[in-house]
């Protein structure tokens, strides 16, 4: 299903050119069309990939500055906007990309009315919420990518420090995709060996406080990576990708994206990431989880972060 298929991307950044790059090299589309205001900058990445595509798959990659390129997308990925500058947080990107999706939307769902869309663009969570309302489509088919990519950095540390595979670590970060983020510690497992139990001669892998700094170091990673680079671009690119990936070939696999919630664990009205199941239908339902008093708390402080923005900016 997935090789006939095409996936439309919305932006020839980093982000974009990343995402393009992955679903070639892992033959999840037949067709990837690329979008961008700067024409001269997406034909010069549509000819480097094109030019690599002997290597790749047949899957045919084409573009350019006119938004007819997106037309009849399976699924459309949006990852145009402001660029997030050192030091800045998610959500002061807001006002800025929520303008830019105000005027993008409609036209997308005109030219794509049956395509999945995924936000990329940050701050992804209040964008996933803006876009379902400028859409007018079901949360399902409007969701963003969430805390995919926290999780895999969560998973990563954690196996660094355990001597494991990632594949072999089963964690997730939840909540807004940000600042009030925060770890599920008590669903933590390595194998079927929950964290708390992991020893290595009888005593614990991790301490508390390495947790504590190991969820700290999972939250600022993007910073950090931007501070040093100027842009995160490869693990979002192969994040989307695996998103992706899951819609088009139905996969019916859990992901902790962001779609807006209607009265999961008491929380309506703002999209925050939390188990999901992913599949044609897009982020086709929420999953219902046990959780700590503790971690119930944080969910709904981030929930109340986000609307808080949500509120800021009149949406």
């Amino acid at each position: 299903m997935s090789q006939r298929s095409k996936v439309a991307i919305v932006g020839a950044g980093a982000v974009g050119t990343s995402l393009a790059y992955a679903l070639l090299i892992k033959r999840i589309a037949g067709e990837v069309a690329l979008y961008d205001l700067n024409k001269a900058k997406v034909e010069a990445e549509v000819l480097d990939l094109a030019h690599g595509s002997q290597f790749t798959s047949p899957s045919r990659i084409y573009g350019g500055d006119d938004l007819e390129v997106v037309r009849n997308a399976d699924m459309v990925v949006i990852t145009a906007g402001a660029k997030q500058k050192p030091g800045q947080t998610r959500l002061e990107l807001a006002g800025v990309n929520v303008e830019i999706l105000r005027d993008l939307m409609p036209k997308l769902v005109h030219l794509a009315p049956d395509a999945i869309f995924l936000l990329v663009t940050n701050p992804c969570d209040v964008l996933a919420y803006a876009a379902v309302k400028f859409s007018g489509l079901p949360a399902n088919r409007v969701f963003s990518s969430g805390t995919v990519l926290d999780s895999s950095r969560l998973r990563w540390e954690l196996a660094e420090r355990t001597g494991v595979s990632t594949e072999s670590v089963h964690a997730l970060i939840v909540g807004e995709h940000g600042d009030s983020e925060f770890p599920l510690w008590s669903q933590c497992k390595i194998g079927p060996v929950s964290l708390t139990d992991w020893k290595v001669n009888g005593v614990p892998a991790i301490s508390h406080d390495e947790l504590d700094q190991i969820a700290i170091d999972v939250k600022n990673a993007a910073y950090k990576v931007i501070e040093g680079k100027g842009a995160t671009n490869f693990a979002i690119g192969l994040s989307s990708a695996r998103i992706v990936e899951a819609v088009l070939r139905d996969e019916g696999v859990v992901l902790p994206v962001s779609s807006v919630l209607t009265n999961y664990m008491g929380i309506s009205g703002v999209a925050l990431s939390v188990p999901t199941l992913v599949n044609r239908q897009g982020a086709a339902r929420p999953l219902d989880m046990h959780l700590s008093a503790e971690e119930r708390t944080k969910l709904h402080a981030s929930a109340t972060a986000l609307k808080a923005s949500i509120a800021h900016l009149g949406l």
